[in-house]
């Protein structure tokens, strides 16, 4: 990837018609200090009118996670695999 390139690799939103809704985009960006593995993420559940209920992201170089009850958290980045999978299982875990 050349340096300064950026490349969009998902771009999801799926609303409910419970009034939630679900984003995902995720970027490659260029391998720096910041995003030393390569990837840009914002994994996002919450509703239309603006409330997370779960979020994941790195946006600012820290990998975070969101809740409902505004804790956030930092945590070891154990690969996109395993956040895209530990995501999934608390959106899941939400919707019933």
């Amino acid at each position: 990837m050349p340096p300064d390139e950026v490349r969009v690799v998902e771009d999801t939103e799926r609303r409910f018609v419970d009034g939630f809704v679900l984003r995902v985009r995720v970027l490659a960006v260029p391998e720096s200090e910041k995003f030393p593995d390569g990837i840009k993420y914002r994994l996002h559940y919450g509703t239309d009118d603006g409330r997370t209920v779960i979020r994941y992201d790195n946006s600012h170089g820290i990998h975070e996670r969101h809740t409902a009850d505004g804790r956030d958290e930092n945590y070891e980045f154990p690969g996109y695999d395993a956040i895209q999978a530990r995501f999934w299982n608390e959106v899941e875990h939400h919707r019933k």
